[in-house]
């Protein structure tokens, strides 16, 4: 049984009340408290906060808040308190945009600050909680620096693929080097995510899929170049154009992964612009029969495109540009995901005011818990692990469908096969 103890047992012993217990929180928190009254008047500063701000608190108390605030957001900053205290309730301070204070020595630094308040006797007294995050953006900023490291790496490997067949040996210790690299930045990466991987869990993403991706097939460059090598006389011309099959294989993969990259950065930054024009229904049907033909060398043993339209004699209102990324990346997948002796339903037609791209595969589907994710970046369906891609080739078109104002479903069972219908309006110009 618990010992129990009486009041005599207290008695000469000093128990805090919870006043002292809440002035002890008050001045020793590790972080920055301010209390001002509903006039602005800063009422009390705890120790951290003279600590970040170099002031003590008789220099402060009794001055406006507006003391710890730079020139010039002290305007702004009265109307944004003013309409606190109308609305007053928690909440973070400038969401959405970066917030600085200024020290006494008119240093400024980057803050997060969470505002709260209470009320004594009907008058009303806000708290403000002051944290510095000086070292987050810094962090921030490495992080920035590392990305656009690694995308200046992805562009050097994409243009020396165009010179791959000439210089294989040559391409072969580059592309080891590129890769010792990218281990590098992932390692460092990584590291900095450790401390701030909220801010910047998409680039830790990014670094990981990179690699994972680029690892195959640079195993399979570096031993067919290795084995290419040992073959030194006429009787192993046969081998070597196996070899160097798999090396352009294994740099299409590459290639194809590297693009995705890059078309998600210009989406992203807004660079890709739209240009809608109204198009012969003929041309188009030609452009993308083109692009069918020029993907077959895709193609497994025994699959085919069957494509299939019915929008002659009429015109389509579209970026054909981005038509052709849509219908590419979705005939790849369904490629990528079918096995052998496989056919590819594609089928192209107007119905109304909108005009619909359909494609048909049986490959191996897609399990229902994941299809709410398929658009995300970087996701990979559970049973498509094993599959190389870069996760990126759904959330592109997602992408592209936004900039012609169109949509996306998908219809899919697991082992029998998927469906994916786009469709974008069109004006009633364009079939008149």
């Amino acid at each position: 049984m618990p010992e129990k103890i009486g009041r005599g047992d207290l008695q000469g012993k000093v128990v805090p009340n919870s006043h002292n217990q809440f002035e002890a929180l008050f001045n020793y928190a590790t972080i920055g408290i301010v209390v001002t009254n509903h006039l602005g008047v800063i009422i009390n500063f705890n120790n951290y906060a003279q600590q970040q701000f170099g002031y003590t608190a008789g220099e402060v108390n009794g001055q406006r808040v507006d003391i710890l605030l730079p020139p010039s957001v002290q305007h702004a900053h009265l109307s944004h308190r003013t309409e606190f205290y109308k609305h007053p309730q928690p909440r973070r301070m400038g969401e959405g945009r970066d917030l600085y204070a200024l020290k006494k020595d008119g240093t400024r630094f980057p803050v997060e600050v969470s505002l709260s308040h209470y009320q004594v006797d009907q008058e009303m007294f806000v708290i403000a909680f002051i944290i510095d995050i000086t070292v987050r953006k810094k962090n921030e900023e490495l992080v920035r620096k590392q990305n656009a490291d690694l995308e200046k790496v992805a562009s050097e490997v994409l243009q020396l693929n165009a010179e791959l067949e000439q210089k294989v040996q040559d391409r072969t210790t580059m592309l080891r080097e590129t890769l010792v690299e990218l281990e590098r930045s992932r390692k460092e990466v990584g590291e900095a995510l450790i401390a701030e991987k909220e801010l910047s869990d998409l680039k830790y993403r990014f670094v990981t899929a990179a690699s994972h991706e680029f690892r195959t097939p640079l195993s399979t460059i570096l031993s067919s170049a290795f084995i290419l090598g040992t073959y030194k006389t006429d009787e192993y011309e046969g081998k070597k154009d196996k070899h160097i099959q798999r090396i352009k294989n294994a740099v299409e993969g590459m290639k194809s992964i590297l693009e995705d990259f890059l078309s998600l950065g210009k989406l992203e930054e807004g660079k890709v612009k739209v240009r809608m024009e109204e198009l012969d229904a003929a041309e188009c049907v030609a452009e993308l029969e083109t692009v069918r033909a020029e993907m077959e060398h895709l193609l497994k043993p025994g699959q085919r495109i069957i494509f299939s339209h019915a929008i002659f004699g009429t015109t389509l209102f579209t970026d054909l540009h981005i038509l052709k990324n849509i219908y590419i990346n979705l005939i790849s997948n369904a490629i990528k995901f079918s096995g052998e002796n496989a056919d590819i339903e594609v089928q192209l037609s107007l119905s109304g005011n909108s005009c619909t791209l359909s494609v048909k595969d049986s490959g191996i589907g897609i399990p229902e818990e994941d299809q709410m994710h398929l658009f995300d970046r970087f996701f990979r369906a559970g049973n498509a692990s094993n599959i190389q891609g870069s996760g990126l080739g759904l959330h592109l078109i997602a992408k592209y469908l936004e900039l012609l104002d169109g949509g996306i479903s998908i219809s899919s069972v697991v082992n029998v096969g998927s469906i994916f219908i786009v469709t974008f309006p069109q004006p009633e110009l364009s079939n008149s």
